[in-house]
């Protein structure tokens, strides 16, 4: 969820293909307009420049500070959120327009450097002492925000608004992480919009600042990484007025960051994160109440709760998820991740869709090849702007639920990408139904013994045991492409005959024993032969996808899916066989012809995990682990692709 180093740009894709039909130019019904005359424009369902709105000379520009109801730093005082706003030089002359809103922590700056924490320990230990970091530099003079998505929204006939979290850049307050304050803290800028909160022209004073006279009260909210957990976060308040939130690689459960099935796990690329490392890393506000927020929040409430000793699930992390709050939303929620985002994993998003989609509440997702970020197709997100903030019938609430970039195109895209040494275009999304895809089928596979070398893939159980050894020195990378390996268990179907594509989440049960009270254990799906080519965020483009799980934590491992047990994890009896299971990751893939899909198990994953001394021993009884797959066509597409055949 660290601050995303890119944007993709828009796609020109067929998204209007999706449109009822095309709705020539228009301006709906109802809508105000300046005593100029100009006013929005629309065509195929999506907002047009228009030239009156296009001249940044003449934008309006304010800056501000929105009063909330909480005081995070304890001095008595509600804190203020610092706000910026650009809207057309017509809203001043009668024209009121909706909100294209955008909130984050790092609009003013990070730490220039970050102490993270020390992950080479044995499990269970007191972590190494973490070192100091140094803060961002505070700017008391700083009036302009941002100027994210104004160029984009403030020619078609939006205002755009932009507010500094509560402890960052000018808001007051302290950085909360996660917890009630941040969460909450937009509520109140929605709520100044529709003039039901208060704004002053300064961050103590009384003069007062409305935005009644040109807002709507509309608002669609936008972002990616931690910049879209806070718009999904401010739809879980149930705020009057905001009206569609379009979350990108959205992190909705801190402990899904920074935690896996009671393990200690770091986001991909951000090894010895934790959440008191992210609270370094955003804290930018000023100076003169850092000693204060670092004692109430980062000491008395991150380092407190977090528990890097066990990794087990707990009362602090569960107030830092946003799934108990899903039933207040309001807004229409697109939601956008990349399949190979090992940042904030896929099933952040995949989590949050079906939990909104059992609720009834409209929710679409669009899901891509890439790594961390990536926006939805700026025509996508147009016209979701357009229907949900100026009411245009585009028929974007009857579009496909979920939109899929399938990994063909995006790997055509990327090999004429390298030929013409270009930058890669995001293919085209195709609509689904569903994710996952129609037609998959979870399909069990067995291991057979020799895993050490590459064992075969069946469709019945086999008897016997495995043994791998621990070293948290060997990539899973290097693991998985030799032929031979102590250090991992690896199986795998025969060559594929015919293409076959993954579409869902992998589900794993492993019977396992371990020489010490402790283990880490890390499965991943991979191809083969295996490409360690990087691709996406701290990804390969031979892994499938893959997940991790604390042996401790066997008893409350029973049936898959979200893990939130209360349950302690309990030390090992050396020999003792426990079972477990796990999910990997939502992916969705076509593995080609000529490829072996594999199942790879390891003990420590040096990319994500804490990283023991080496000599673990890990014994898998072969009888009692197995692999339930999702395969588009189930068991008989496998067959037909060549890849099982029945144990004999």
């Amino acid at each position: 969820m660290t601050q995303s180093r890119s944007r993709r740009a828009g796609i020109a894709a067929a998204l209007t293909l999706a449109c009822a039909a095309s709705l020539g130019a228009q301006v709906p019904a109802g809508s105000s307009q300046a005593a100029s005359g100009a006013g929005p424009v629309f065509v195929n369902g999506m907002a047009q420049v228009v030239p009156a709105f296009a001249d940044s000379a003449q934008w309006i520009r304010q800056n501000l500070w929105v009063e909330t109801d909480f005081d995070s730093d304890g001095d008595g005082r509600r804190d203020r959120l610092h706000v910026d706003v650009t809207r057309p030089a017509q809203t001043a002359t009668g024209l009121k327009v909706p909100v294209v809103y955008g909130s984050s922590p790092y609009y003013a700056g990070v730490a220039p450097d970050a102490s993270f924490w020390n992950v080479h320990q044995e499990l269970g230990a007191a972590s190494p002492e973490r070192g100091p970091s140094r803060r961002a530099v505070y700017d008391s003079t700083r009036t302009r925000i941002s100027n994210q998505l104004v160029r984009t929204w403030v020619p078609r006939g939006f205002a755009v608004v932009h507010s500094e979290a509560p402890g960052t850049g000018r808001s007051q307050g302290c950085a909360t992480i996660g917890d009630t304050p941040e969460r909450t803290a937009m509520r109140f800028v929605v709520d100044w919009l529709n003039g039901r909160a208060r704004g002053y022209t300064t961050a103590t004073g009384s003069e007062a600042v409305s935005a009644t006279s040109w807002s709507t009260g509309k608002v669609g909210m936008i972002g990616t990484s931690y910049e879209g957990t806070l718009p999904l976060a401010t739809a879980t308040t149930g705020v009057e007025g905001l009206e569609v939130v379009i979350p990108v690689s959205a992190n909705t459960s801190y402990y899904n960051y920074y935690r896996a099935n009671g393990l200690v796990r770091s986001p991909g690329g951000y090894l010895g994160e934790d959440v008191d490392v992210l609270y370094d890393f955003v804290a930018s506000g000023d100076p003169a109440t850092r000693a204060v927020c670092d004692r109430i929040w980062k000491e008395g409430v991150l380092v407190a709760g977090q528990d890097r000793a066990t990794g087990d699930y707990n009362n602090f992390w569960a107030s830092h998820e946003l799934m108990p709050y899903l039933g207040n939303i309001r807004a229409a929620v697109l939601l956008a991740h990349g399949l190979n985002d090992y940042n904030v994993m896929p099933s952040h998003s995949v989590n949050i869709y079906e939990a909104l989609k059992a609720r009834g509440l409209p929710v679409s997702m669009y899901l891509h090849q890439g790594g961390h970020g990536g926006d939805p197709p700026v025509e996508m997100v147009n016209r979701w702007f357009s229907h949900y903030l100026y009411g245009v019938n585009n028929g974007v609430e009857r579009d496909a639920p979920v939109w899929i970039v399938s990994s063909t195109s995006a790997d055509s895209a990327m090999a004429s990408a390298r030929a013409a040494r270009t930058r890669p275009m995001m293919p085209a999304p195709v609509p689904s139904a569903s994710f996952p895809a129609a037609g998959s089928e979870m399909v069990r596979l067995y291991p057979t013994r020799g895993g050490n070398g590459v064992a075969r893939l069946a469709l019945r159980a086999a008897s016997g045991r495995d043994t791998l050894v621990d070293d948290a020195s060997v990539s899973g990378s290097i693991s998985a492409s030799a032929p031979r390996s102590a250090n991992r268990l690896l199986f795998a179907t025969a060559p594929l005959t015919d293409s076959l594509r993954i579409s869902g989440t992998a589900r794993v049960t492993v019977r396992v024993a371990a020489d010490r009270p402790a283990a880490n254990l890390t499965v991943w799906l991979v191809t083969l032969p295996y490409d360690s080519a990087q691709t996406g965020s701290a990804s390969r483009a031979g892994v499938v996808t893959r997940g991790w799980a604390d042996i401790q934590n066997h008893a409350s491992l029973t049936r898959g899916g979200i893990y939130a047990s209360m349950s302690r994890g309990e030390a090992l009896v050396p020999g003792r066989y426990y079972d477990l299971t796990f999910d990997l990751e939502p992916d969705d893939q076509v593995i080609p012809a000529g490829k072996q899909l594999g199942i790879m198990i390891m003990s420590s994953d040096p990319e994500f995990t804490l990283a023991p001394q080496a000599g673990t021993r890990l014994m898998v009884d072969l009888a009692g682990t197995s692999f339930w797959v999702p395969v588009v066509g189930g068991g008989a597409a496998l067959t037909r692709a060549g890849g099982v055949r029945q144990n004999r």
